[in-house]
């Protein structure tokens, strides 16, 4: 039953009886997050609320147990607190939503925030309050693992995405019990690691954070998130999870951001590892000035701060401000009046029929077509001899992704299922091909030990390999389902290449050669390098890793029942070491559109495979009568820039008018091109839409290195609309003082 909404003066009261009725034991409990799952060492979790209480238990997935170990904290703890029970919800807990990076790409935040409402839904019913999401990194390395988890590259898009998911985790009432409290990550900077190694330090100037991977979490900030976490990697030299600047001087200083700030996990004991504290005193101490308030699972908090305050160290006072907005958090929830979950609910949410339907509407909206030669696609449903082939067409793990729940179990519809279901009188044959398999394997699998296979031999991979050639050559038709396996993204998932994994490209190009027609769909979490299938294949589906609903939407597609209208949230180069890769960059002493250019790397063309913004459709587009309410504005003022967009073939389809800008002068070199607005819009045949936007101090402002400051320049300004970041549609606008 959910409570009446408590006023900030009603939280702050009760946080302050709270405080003065606790041991100096009890506060620092507060301030530890513990393990609940069975490989922590030292106590378990209920011996240790037992004793003197916990702020949150992490790694835990079970609803009777969740009720026990509360049970414990209210009626035997000390203070009698309820625990924050937290677990990585990252796109679903039952219903599997496209992964965030597929989101993006519907450029749709509506598909966010409908997706993790769904998802706080069914976490909350299982008895989980608090999810380790969204992750707002900016990534420009599509080698970088964690990819997968963003938006991919882009600070405006990334910005609208994040908003939307904190509305859909949080919605506007936290005593809602169909919500959780959501946790802005990694603060910051942790998407620019170097070489895209996961864990690996950052170096990026404070006009690179301000202008490009901040922006994304002052989104969150205005959404109402009320939870943040630290980043695991040095940033220039200073630990995220200890650095002050970003923790104190910009997130609660600059920012006024009132909740609280948590480690990753082992973050604060990792402050050794790093070089950057001497002893496990050290890391407690610097970590909580620099504004920490919550140690994820290393245990340095609750072995520490107790001595630190008794020897004069730290004072009570601070332990007392870093408690605070986590008590406050535990109020507003109303976890006091209601912290049991009725055991039952979750097989009831899980069941509903409205959240199967959003995670294909989902999955639908966020592919992207990127070729479709000679229109191949949409595909006839009279097709008589179909060959489905690739490692991943009937993967349940490869199809949900990356980053699953804490014990869940995959249940997804594969492509293949997904196409016998829209095709049940058609002869679908299906042959997986070779293996595919990381080099190393993901550390994570070490927990599920039962569930591995044996990897395959030589002589077994050729003959898979032979049985797929044969299956192909009795077809009419050959859908090839490639890409990486679930855990060839995420964390811990970083690549030196983008090129498809094992013998997947030869296998493509091995029946291409039949001359029979081949459509290649991607399951992948990161661009790919597929730059034979892009000249040779005709028909390509960027499917991303999309769900548990994902075969269903792979063949509404491309059977034609919908029609894509997804757009790439991040640049696909050609080779992986082309990474970093991006749109937004400045120009250089010999752009690529001087005539004097020649290419960067003297073996390959620098240009991307595809770009930022791209996505193709069953129906064209054309972008008219671009218009600027002004052609000189004062410094401070607006600027409206509206287009028209027609439909101008023949079947409904979506487009996104993507509005860019350039800068030509200023304090600062500029990026060449900048996003600064987006809307996806739905057209009939023939049907035209004007779309809006409006320009102003917000989207030309600037971080200036030079300054120190934010600045808006007196300047002439370049902007272009269309459907990707090579717009040509142009026109421009002058800023004077």
């Amino acid at each position: 039953m959910r409570k009446t909404k408590k006023s900030e003066a009603e939280v702050a009261k009760q946080v302050n009886a709270l405080l003065e009725g606790m041991s100096l034991a009890e506060k620092v409990a507060q301030l530890a997050q513990i393990g609940g799952a069975a490989w922590n060492d030292g106590p378990g979790a209920g011996e240790i609320i037992r004793e003197q209480g916990a702020g949150s238990v992490l790694w835990l997935n079970d609803t009777a147990e969740f009720n026990r170990l509360q049970k414990i904290a209210m009626e035997e703890s000390p203070s009698g607190i309820p625990v924050l029970f937290a677990l990585d919800v990252i796109h679903g807990y039952r219903t599997i939503f496209p992964v965030p990076l597929a989101v993006a790409a519907s450029w749709d935040p509506a598909v966010a925030e409908r997706s993790q409402a769904v998802a706080a839904k069914e976490a909350r019913a299982a008895g989980i309050h608090w999810t380790f999401g969204p992750m707002l990194d900016i990534a420009r390395d599509a080698r970088w693992g964690r990819i997968v988890e963003g938006a991919g590259e882009d600070p405006c898009l990334g910005s609208a995405m994040a908003a939307a998911q904190v509305r859909g985790f949080q919605g506007d009432d936290p005593t809602d019990p169909q919500r959780v409290l959501a946790c802005a990550k990694h603060f910051a900077g942790y998407g620019a690691s170097e070489g895209g190694r996961d864990y690996d330090p950052v170096d990026l100037s404070e006009a690179q954070l301000r202008n490009v991977y901040f922006p994304p979490f002052q989104a969150a900030i205005k959404a109402g998130v009320g939870s943040f976490m630290s980043a695991y990697m040095d940033l220039n030299n200073v630990p995220a999870t200890s650095n002050r600047w970003l923790l104190q001087d910009v997130l609660r200083g600059e920012w006024g951001f009132d909740g609280f700030v948590v480690s990753d996990a082992f973050g604060v004991g990792n402050l050794l590892t790093q070089g950057f504290a001497k002893d496990g005193r050290d890391a407690a101490q610097r970590a909580l000035e620099a504004g920490l308030n919550m140690d994820m699972a290393s245990s340095v908090y609750l072995e520490n701060l107790a001595d630190l305050v008794e020897d004069g160290s730290l004072s009570l006072d601070q332990i007392d401000a870093m408690v605070r907005p986590i008590l406050a958090v535990k109020v507003r929830m109303g976890l006091f009046e209601n912290p049991y979950t009725d055991e039952t609910l979750l097989e009831k949410v899980a069941a509903e029929p409205e959240s199967r339907e959003a995670g294909r509407w989902a999955a639908q909206r966020s592919m992207v077509l990127l070729r479709n030669q000679d229109g191949l696609l949409p595909l006839s449903k009279t097709q008589q001899k179909i060959a489905v082939i690739g490692p991943l067409a009937d993967s349940m793990e490869a199809t949900e992704g990356s980053w699953m729940v804490f014990g869940h179990t995959p249940a997804a519809v594969t492509v293949l299922e997904g196409l016998r279901a829209k095709l049940p009188g058609t002869a679908i044959a299906y042959a997986p091909g070779p293996e595919i398999n990381r080099d190393v394997p993901h550390p994570f699998g070490e927990f599920n030990t039962s569930e591995r296979k044996p990897i395959q031999t030589p002589e077994e991979a050729e003959a898979a390999f032979q049985t797929a050639l044969e299956t192909a050559a009795g077809a009419e038709l050959v859908i090839m389902v490639l890409g990486e396996n679930a855990d060839m993204s995420g964390e811990f998932a970083s690549r030196g290449s983008l090129d498809l994994p094992g013998r997947q490209e030869e296998l493509l190009k091995a029946i291409s050669a039949m001359g029979k027609p081949v459509v290649l769909v991607l399951l992948n979490g990161r661009p790919l390098s597929i730059n034979w299938a892009a000249e040779h294949v005709p028909a390509i589906l960027e499917a991303w890793q999309p769900g548990s609903q994902g075969g269903h939407a792979v063949a509404d597609i491309l059977f034609g029942d919908v029609n894509p209208g997804g757009k790439l949230p991040v640049t696909f180069p050609r080779n992986g070491n082309h990474a970093p890769l991006y749109y937004a960059r400045t120009l250089t002493h010999l752009p690529e559109e001087s005539p004097r250019y020649r290419s960067r790397y003297w073996d390959s063309p620098t240009t991307p495979l595809y770009p930022f913004g791209f996505g193709l459709s069953y129906t064209t587009f054309a972008f008219s009568h671009l218009h600027v309410s002004a052609a000189q504005i004062k410094a401070g003022a607006s600027v409206t820039v509206s287009v028209d967009v027609t439909n101008t073939g023949q079947v409904a389809g979506d487009e996104v008018a993507q509005l860019y800008i350039h800068q030509k002068w200023g304090s600062d070199s500029r990026p060449r091109r900048e996003l600064k607005g987006f809307a996806r819009v739905t057209l009939q045949p023939g049907e035209s839409e004007t779309v809006t936007f409006s320009l102003g101090p917000d989207e030309l402002r600037y971080w200036s290195a030079s300054a120190g400051r934010w600045v808006q320049d007196a300047a002439t300004f370049d902007l272009w609309v269309g459907s990707d970041s090579t717009a040509t549609l142009q026109a421009g606008f002058e800023v004077v003082e």
